[in-house]
């Protein structure tokens, strides 16, 4: 339905992550590609984050974020009210029949972003979310003795999970899961068929692994109607 269009989203690749920041105003949502004006100006890597208040409904900013070596985001998470964790991807891994390769979460502010909406991609791309590296989902789960090809190439969830204890130490949850596209078989690098199961993972971080952020669990009210 737009394959003429000349704006917008790219065909099946449009506001892929969304999110609540902790106080329940704001609903910050990323694009999973770069928008077709902006790829038309050469900015494929330049991806839109765009925030809206929820009480009005109203769009309030945009933000432009820069992939670093993946094909495309697939998730944001709220840390904070004004800090995020971006999921970013490569389609690489188990249903692609290779070895996973992108797969990392980074942290960005929007505190002090540079509002875009008034951008081309070209200016955007010039004042886009500074970002660092979280997790690197693949070297992580590769050093604790999971082969690459068993990582699914559709890394697309990202939620916080229950604290846990390990020891006196108090951890945080981190889940992620994959998409497999309802194909329960998919063939391996040697063309056999194999399960392809929806998958979790969970990781476990403390308040010294963000670098100085701040973790604020979301927060939810009972509503009466």
């Amino acid at each position: 339905e737009i394959s003429g269009n000349t704006s917008g989203r790219t065909a099946n690749k449009g506001m892929e992550g969304l999110a609540i920041t902790p106080d329940g105003r704001t609903l910050v949502g990323i694009m999973q590609n770069a928008l077709i004006q902006d790829a038309n100006e050469g900015a494929t890597n330049l991806l839109r984050i765009v925030t809206i208040d929820i009480a009005s409904g109203r769009t309030t900013h945009q933000f432009g974020y820069l992939l670093t070596s993946g094909s495309g985001v697939s998730e944001i998470v709220a840390l904070n009210n004004h800090e995020f964790l971006v999921d970013e991807r490569d389609g690489n891994g188990r249903a692609n029949g290779n070895d996973a390769k992108v797969k990392q979460l980074f942290k960005i502010d929007l505190a002090k972003a540079v509002d875009v909406s008034d951008m081309d991609g070209t200016a955007a791309s010039q004042h886009v979310v500074n970002k660092t590296l979280f997790l690197d989902i693949v070297a992580l789960v590769t050093a604790n003795g999971v082969d690459a090809s068993e990582i699914p190439a559709k890394i697309e969830g990202v939620a916080f999970g229950p604290d846990i204890k390990k020891g006196r130490s108090l951890l945080h949850t981190l889940w992620i899961a994959n998409d497999n596209d309802f194909l329960e078989m998919v063939p391996d690098a040697d063309g056999n068929q194999i399960p392809n199961p929806n998958q979790f993972f969970v990781f476990g971080f403390s308040d010294a692994d963000l670098g100085g952020s701040k973790f604020v669990p979301q927060q939810f009210s009972e509503h009466r109607y």
